[in-house]
């Protein structure tokens, strides 16, 4: 984690922003501040004369996000926070303020109604990035589609040196992938990660540092961030940690606490209306199949070398659930 902390670094980070904020007929208004660090990105926090905008950097093994969000800012630009700058040849953003945690507003507001604007909004964009899939792929995002899952999930047996009874799973990938793959859904951006603490609300029309209007109830607008975790897969794959791993655990973290049914309900929405040849049983389906198996693609795709213990925990949601 130095190296996000090198004087050198942080002094080449502090010119470029300067000069993407001038481009962009602004300028810095107090002192940054460095407030997120790990192994592979930092966050910093510029205030500006709009307002507080955030720079982002990524290390290589994500360096593709800089180049989802430069596609979503063009496809769908209510999902992300107005782009001010990107360097897709470093992995670096710079963006104006996303408002405040989802994580935060819901137990203050006492609900989830939250999820019923951003899960059509984020179905609508995932619809909207089909075309994009090769533009992906190019740009390093990770190819989880649906032929990759058996040898990938075989190699991460073997990486893992895996217990017995996952590594007995690999024909139950293989059984699910066949489902799946009949119900002609295809294959686009997964956010793969999408929970409370990548969702933020930000009150007011106005779109912030660099930006314009957005959408929402009274000016309101619903963010999704942090799409470092990214890969190319079948779409439904989100359900599993959104549904299974957030949502039905409710505000009181209490297991199976919430009828996800709505939620569900209105992911699939946007999906109804762009395969109107696939019935409403088979999307159900579909969605049942792939809650299964994402968990399954989300421990191959967020798996981090020398760290199994959230790949282990992934692998017994997948073992362990019900389809």
């Amino acid at each position: 984690m130095e190296r996000w902390r090198e004087e050198k670094w942080l002094a080449g980070v502090h010119t470029w922003v300067d000069e993407r904020l001038a481009a962009a007929g602004l300028a810095c208004a107090g002192e940054a501040e460095q407030r997120h660090v790990t192994p592979w990105s930092t966050v910093i926090r510029v205030p500006t004369t709009g307002g507080d905008v955030w720079f982002k950097a990524n290390d290589a093994s994500m360096h593709h996000e800089s180049r989802v969000v430069g596609l979503l800012a063009a496809e769908v630009p209510d999902l992300v926070p107005p782009l001010i700058a990107d360097d897709t040849d470093r992995g670096w953003l710079l963006m104006a303020d996303a408002g405040e945690w989802l994580r935060s507003v819901s137990p203050r507001e006492g609900h989830l109604d939250h999820w019923l604007e951003v899960l059509p909004a984020y179905a609508a964009a995932q619809l909207a990035m089909r075309s994009h899939v090769e533009d992906l792929l190019s740009a390093g995002v990770p190819d989880r589609r649906l032929p990759t899952l058996v040898p990938a999930y075989a190699a991460l047996m073997d990486e893992i040196d895996a217990e017995p009874r996952f590594r007995a799973a690999e024909t139950f990938v293989g059984e699910l992938v066949e489902r799946l793959a009949e119900h002609g859904i295809n294959e686009t951006l997964n956010h793969d990660d999408l929970h409370d603490g990548q969702v933020f609300v930000r009150s007011g029309g106005a779109g912030g540092a660099g930006g314009a209007g957005g959408s929402g109830r009274a000016g309101r607008r619903v963010l999704v961030m942090d799409w470092g975790d990214a890969c190319v897969s079948h779409p439904f794959f989100t359900m599993s940690v959104t549904l299974q791993g957030v949502l039905s655990w409710g505000l009181d973290d209490e297991e199976d606490s919430v009828d996800t049914t709505p939620f569900l309900e209105a992911y699939l929405g946007p999906f109804r209306a762009a395969y109107p040849g696939v019935t409403q049983c088979d999307l159900a389906e579909a969605a049942r199949v792939a809650m299964r198996l994402g968990w399954a693609c989300r421990a191959v795709n967020g798996h981090v070398p020398g760290d199994p213990g959230a790949t282990v925990n992934r692998l017994k949601m997948f073992v362990d659930g019900r389809v």
